[in-house]
């Protein structure tokens, strides 16, 4: 049988990884700008964390508009926004004028992954969904490993400014293919019927289908309402602070403590990112492989988040390590733990709803709680940083959420999400 999904796959792991590009970007050239404009660490920290302002607050708002537009579109506008942004990045003149491109940039990625799980749940089946959910969140590590490199590049070719509008650019690219290729499994010309067949008997699990596509998306409040999502939510907001801390100071870390030139802080950024994107697609392949259908419907992945979660503790060990090889292996634990975490964690989402109506409702609820911690960790970093002159605290904090998150996913996802009309048949329709 083909797998033309795959192509599918190939296509939301990139947008992701422009996505992550476009962050990143702030944070390699992080250096030239503050020195041009004469920007503090604080300063900074807010700078790193201004697109996540944005970000979370569109995230639900997006997740309900999923349902109405559909994928397609919403994918697209978005990327042509942020990608906009981006290039106008080049223009800008000082912190204010900074600021505003990061928030725009900021509201227009928030489409990117309420849609990103209902274009898995449509075109997946569910003993797939491990590996390709961290493939796709495997955007947000690959894009900073390929961003640090490209960025650090085209400013030791070119300047900060021109490789801002090089890196926009990218996006239209990838917008044209976008608009060319995808359609739903249903309607998409080059699937093989055999393989169309599959993906809509098995996207549900078996014997699930009908029943599943005939419900209606749940309420926000209802599902509020459920203690699996919370669950979720937290675990997300633990694992994803640790990521974003990596993801916004890692560059200056490098710098501060290794004496790095930016090209040679581009380089080491990526060997951890890029290690990480194996090694994490093999952990999510491997939890695929070992847990039978009912275990993935019962939440049975929730075993594989907790051991990622504990991994990530190596956090603790980092600020006593000099030799630079062996921080690499310490930070790709960590990273591998922290964000392989986080792909599981949607995946478990879409384990534990029964309909997939509520996929991208729920997808933005879970990313919102992971975004909302990563919006205050620059900040809270920058602070401890700027405070004590070192990043240790910041570790330990980072360390306690790790712990708290494990908690959270061992104990409170423990309970398939049924639709909100097979149990509230009279209920207003959803909001």
């Amino acid at each position: 049988m083909t797998c033309r999904r795959a192509w599918i796959a190939l296509l939301i792991f990139t947008l992701v990884i422009i996505n992550y590009i476009d962050r990143v970007a702030l944070s390699v050239a992080a250096k030239p700008i503050a020195g041009e404009f004469g920007l503090s660490p604080v300063q900074m920290g807010y700078l790193f964390s201004s697109f996540l302002w944005t970000y979370v607050v569109c995230l639900v708002p997006i997740g309900v508009l999923v349902e109405r537009t559909g994928t397609k579109w919403m994918v697209g506008v978005g990327i042509a926004l942020w990608s906009l942004a981006t290039v106008c990045t080049a223009a800008t003149v000082g912190f204010v004028s900074i600021l505003a491109a990061r928030l725009t940039m900021g509201a227009s990625e928030a489409t990117s992954f309420p849609a990103g799980g209902r274009i898995i749940r449509d075109w997946f089946p569910e003993r797939e969904r491990g590996l390709i959910t961290t493939l796709f969140n495997g955007g947000s590590t690959a894009g900073p490993a390929v961003g640090a490199l490209l960025t650090s590049l085209l400013i030791s070719l070119f300047n900060w400014r021109t490789t801002f509008v090089l890196l926009g650019a990218l996006g239209f690219v990838w917008l044209v293919a976008w608009m060319i290729w995808f359609r739903q499994p249903e309607s998409a010309r080059w699937l093989s019927e055999a393989e169309r067949t599959r993906i809509l008997a098995e996207r549900n699990g078996a014997g699930q289908e009908a029943r599943a596509e005939a419900a209606a998306p749940s309420s926000i409040l209802y599902l509020l309402s459920q203690r699996t999502i919370w669950g979720l939510v937290i675990t997300q907001a633990c694992a994803v602070y640790t990521a974003y801390l990596f993801l916004t100071w890692m560059p200056t870390y490098l710098q501060s403590t290794q004496q790095m030139s930016i090209v040679g802080t581009g380089i080491f950024t990526a060997i951890p990112y890029l290690c990480t994107v194996v090694l994490g697609l093999a952990i999510a392949r491997g939890s695929d492989r070992m847990l039978s259908s009912d275990a993935v419907r019962s939440g049975g992945r929730r075993v594989f988040i907790a051991a990622m979660m504990v991994l990530s503790l190596m956090i603790l060990v980092a600020p006593f390590i000099g030799n630079i090889w062996q921080l690499m292996v310490v930070l790709t634990l960590v990273l591998t733990g922290s964000t392989t975490a986080a792909g599981l964690n949607f995946t478990l989402a879409n384990d534990l709803l029964q309909s997939p109506r509520d996929v991208s409702r729920v997808i933005s609820m879970v990313a919102f709680g992971g975004n909302s911690f990563g919006l205050i960790a620059p900040i809270i970093t920058g602070y401890i940083v700027a405070g004590t002159g070192g990043y240790t605290g910041a570790f330990v904090v980072a360390a306690c959420l790790l712990a708290c998150g494990a908690a959270a996913t061992l104990l409170l996802t423990r309970k398939r999400v049924v639709p909100a009309s097979a149990v509230l048949p009279l209920a207003a329709p959803a909001l």
